[in-house]
């Protein structure tokens, strides 16, 4: 097996090509930089620019799926500008890949898996959401996520299974939002956020790589939740992250206010809830290997 993946060299990306390969399936990534080309035996580069619609149409060749994680990074200061840029950079990525691939005849590609993410989800202290939920929510994070998922959806017009991860927040050492949850509570000025009762539904960024190769394999259709199986409350994270690196909590949780004078209208990252279900993906066979907090804390932060 062979596929394409975009965003390969990032945080989710870079554990995704070690999934493949440990699967002998042999990967092409596309990426905007001709100096991040290799070519090895299960590992070839191909540049695109899709801005400009620039694409090197090799990189389609014996492939059978499309994984695609292209995109801005979210967790930057939403001025009007970047936030335009936060939905072209996911929606020019897929176009330029769907423009591309109708114009070869003879391909073997099936499939295009794409990410995406839970801000879809109406932010609640109380509702417990799964895929079948279609109301969006009213925020910008929630228009993101739907025209990420509109682009990916029309590539059911070329024949293709079309397949989304709805990403919640992944744990990783040294990249995303822990290490920067780690830091106060290291220097021992850690607190949770708001009310600390936000729901975070959280994945082991080494469950995600292995989400995304069991939907390939089993060419899954549809949206699937990219979270473990126990979600917890933002005190409850501060308090489990606290106590595997054996620091104290003292301070008073951290207003609202306070963090929407320092990130601006990102603030929103912090504090909105979203209790979400991984029932879906586990009724197709899939076991976590992390499913409680704790364990996956120590497995990241030992």
């Amino acid at each position: 097996m062979k596929v394409l993946i975009t965003g390969a060299t990032g945080l989710i990306g870079k554990e995704i090509v070690k999934r493949c390969h440990e699967q002998d399936i042999s990967v092409h990534y596309l990426t905007t930089s001709k100096e991040k080309i290799k070519t090895e035996d299960n590992y070839k580069g191909f540049y695109w620019d899709p801005n400009n619609d620039i694409i090197d149409s090799a990189c389609f060749e014996d492939v059978d799926a499309i994984i695609n994680l292209a995109g801005a990074v979210i967790a930057k200061r939403w001025t009007e500008n970047y936030k335009k840029t936060i939905i072209e950079s996911r929606v020019k990525s897929l176009q330029c890949l769907k423009n591309a691939l109708s114009k070869i005849e003879n391909h073997h590609i099936k499939q295009i898996l794409s990410a995406s993410a839970i801000g879809f989800y109406p932010d609640s202290l109380t509702k417990y959401y799964d895929e079948s939920c279609t109301k969006q929510s009213p925020t910008f994070l929630g228009d993101v996520v739907s025209a990420w998922e509109h682009a990916v959806d029309e590539f059911s017009e070329l024949g293709l299974i079309v397949s989304k991860v709805r990403i919640g927040l992944v744990l990783d050492a040294n990249e995303g939002a822990l290490p920067q949850m780690v830091k106060p509570i290291k220097l021992g000025v850690g607190s949770a956020f708001g009310s600390g009762d936000q729901w975070q539904s959280w994945i082991h960024v080494y469950d995600l790589s292995r989400v995304f190769v069991h939907i390939i394999e089993n060419e899954l259709e549809g949206v699937y939740n990219g979270v473990a199986p126990n979600p917890i409350t933002n005190t409850e994270l501060t308090k489990a992250i606290a106590k595997t690196l054996d620091k104290p909590l003292f301070l008073p949780n951290i207003p609202k206010f306070l963090m929407k004078l320092v990130l601006g209208k990102m603030h929103i990252l912090l504090f909105e809830s979203q209790r979400v279900s991984s029932k879906k993906i586990e009724d197709s066979d899939f076991d976590f290997t992390y499913s409680n907090i704790q364990p996956a804390l120590e497995a990241v932060l030992a």
